[in-house]
């Protein structure tokens, strides 16, 4: 049995007579003929009694039995259509996305609110952690289709992963408003403050290496994971704290945030998927959104004054 042996069946009932159904169909009259006889043989019955002349034909009682679940097929087969149009328009499907905080407060919310009012049949769902061996490994098992990373500068590609640069992220200091004049501040005019730090991962890590290399040997009197926690006590005058820029809130009239003087590496983040893997359609789209965001959040932000240090594309 032939999907288009159903096909023809369909149009010679609903049309009444096989030149009409060759109409209907775009066949010769004859092709659909040969169509309902090979049918015919392969189901090992008539389905159509022919009267002969201007008379339309009539659907056996096998026929109609069998029109009956060819029509169901053909239903389906006519929603899978639609089902795959959809999804390969990106409008459907499910999409798994590996995000660390930072991103996840500064950068997604923007991609998202986008994402889903040109996509509301994706069903999204995001993976969080601030541990990078953990992020590539959920993108490795395929347990995320896309993921955030960080580069810390020296490294080439991840391998096994393609990726595209997506912004970097340069260090600021964060302190108290006043306690030091605006503009960018040397690493020496704040080397005798305590420090307050995130716990050690890959961009703290890069943070310390900077520091280190700029003369100045970090301390810290307090760590965690939390951004919100580290910019509490520097607001509670614990001490100061050497950031990533979309690790902090610029508009908070609490902190204020500087430049340092020189500039240390800043952090690279980037979107990556499996290498050799075809992304799907929704997951392409969120890749060229997500870029998209980003060359705006490399836009100098006028509503504070950070000079060099904004992110860049």
């Amino acid at each position: 049995l032939d999907f288009r042996h159903l096909l023809a069946l369909d149009a010679v009932a609903s049309e009444g007579t096989f030149a009409r159904a060759a109409d209907r169909l775009g066949y010769t009259q004859s092709a659909v003929s040969q169509q309902i006889a090979a049918l015919e043989r392969a189901v090992g019955d008539k389905v159509f009694d022919r009267p002969g002349g201007p008379r339309a034909v009539e659907l056996t009682p096998f026929g109609a039995e069998l029109l009956r679940g060819g029509r169901d097929l053909l239903a389906r087969v006519e929603a899978l259509a639609d089902d795959l149009d959809r999804f390969r328009t990106g409008h459907t499907g499910r999409l798994t996305i590996g995000t660390f905080q930072s991103v996840s407060s500064a950068v997604l919310p923007m991609v998202l609110g986008r994402f889903r009012a040109a996509h509301p049949g994706v069903e999204v769902h995001l993976l969080e952690t601030d541990v990078d061996a953990e992020l590539e490994e959920h993108l490795e098992r395929g347990q995320t289709e896309v993921s955030f990373l960080v580069r810390t500068g020296a490294e080439a590609e991840w391998s096994g992963f393609e990726s595209r640069l997506l912004l970097t992220d340069p260090f600021v200091l964060i302190a108290r408003p006043g306690q030091f004049p605006a503009g960018p501040v040397s690493l020496g005019a704040f080397a005798g403050e305590p420090l307050i730090g995130q716990q050690p991962n890959s961009c703290q890590l890069l943070n310390e290496a900077g520091l280190r290399a700029g003369g100045l040997d970090p301390s810290y009197v307090f760590r965690s994971n939390d951004n919100g926690t580290v910019a509490a006590m520097v607001r509670a005058g614990m001490g100061v704290a050497v950031m990533p820029l979309l690790c902090t809130e610029p508009e908070d009239p609490r902190t204020a945030l500087h430049p340092l003087n020189p500039p240390i590496p800043g952090r690279q983040i980037s979107i990556a998927w499996r290498s050799g893997r075809t992304l799907s359609p929704a997951a392409a789209a969120f890749v060229e959104l997500t870029t998209a965001v980003s060359l705006e959040l490399s836009e100098p932000d006028e509503r504070f004054d950070l000079g060099a240090a904004t992110v860049t594309a």
